[in-house]
């Protein structure tokens, strides 16, 4: 592997992980991949039960590169294993990976090339699959172009956080994770893009991603909507929203916390398949500050 092609796997794992489903996320990060990554950063956020221990012990045997395991004592949150999991990087490039998810064997073969052309963040599209991946119960396209995902982040996350490969100086340039409920990664993001950062998409679907039961669930009540409004009053305050946007967000995102969960589902599904485009001009002005 040529030194441009070196990257670190950034890999959370907690309590809840299946042992098995963690099993087959590791492999398919590591020797499943045509283009294997330089090494594993491996962070521990809190306790974990006996067999979760195990399959940690066994997948750093067997693993065809380093491994280095960070056991964080008490568990903190996803912002918090990822900051300090890209502190212990080797490499400027990180791949992330979660711990109940698939990558397809070319996924990083392909950021990298992308990366090679001069890029601070890439994802990819995503497959999504219940238990079995054989049975695939859809599928996220995300926006490509820098024009497209600009304006798609005045209103969603552009990227699928669990597929992205990003340039560990350009994250923490923008301040790298911060804890705002469940939607750290796209507060990250779109300080990035605020922040100039190349960013792109690549369509194809690289990673088959995990819908737990309960997904759904998680997405609603007072302390998401707490957790929307945060974000909303962030991304206006520095000018990356306009007013009318912060507005609609706030409508729409917010109201979205309320709704039942099957209704919720639906209404996901419309925002990630659609995006905002046809909601007015505004959606694609430039932010005001």
């Amino acid at each position: 592997m040529s030194a441009d092609q070196k990257f670190s796997l950034l890999l959370p794992v907690y309590g809840n992980d299946e042992p098995d489903q963690f099993e087959r996320a590791f492999a398919s990060a590591t020797s499943g991949q045509t283009l294997q990554p330089t090494e594993v950063v491996l962070v521990q956020d809190g306790p974990i039960p006996d067999r979760l221990e195990r399959s940690i012990d066994h997948v750093k045997a067997e693993c065809p590169m380093p491994v280095t395991h960070i056991v964080l004592e008490e568990r903190g949150g996803l912002a918090q294993a990822l900051t300090i999991g890209l502190e212990h990087c080797s490499f400027d490039i990180v791949a992330r990976m979660d711990a109940d998810d698939v990558a397809l064997s070319e996924r990083f073969a392909k950021q990298m090339t992308k990366m090679s052309e001069g890029f601070d963040l890439v994802g990819t599209g995503m497959y999504e699959f219940a238990d079995d991946t054989s049975e695939v119960l859809g599928r996220r396209t995300p926006p490509i172009g820098a024009d497209a995902i600009a304006k798609y982040a005045r209103f969603h996350d552009p990227f699928n956080h669990p597929t992205v490969m990003y340039r560990k100086a350009t994250v923490a340039r923008a301040g790298s994770y911060d804890d705002i409920g469940l939607m750290e990664d796209y507060w990250l993001f779109a300080r990035m893009i605020h922040a100039g950062a190349r960013v792109e998409n690549l369509p194809d679907p690289l990673v088959m991603y995990r819908v737990g039961d309960g997904a759904y669930a998680r997405r609603g009540g007072r302390r998401q909507f707490e957790a929307e409004w945060n974000l909303q009053r962030a991304l206006r305050r520095i000018g990356f929203t306009t007013r009318a946007q912060f507005t609609r967000n706030i409508a729409v995102r917010g109201i979205y916390r309320f709704v039942p969960v099957g209704l919720r589902k639906l209404m996901y599904r419309r925002m990630i398949q659609r995006g905002f485009s046809d909601v007015g001009p505004e959606a694609a002005e430039s932010s005001e500050n």
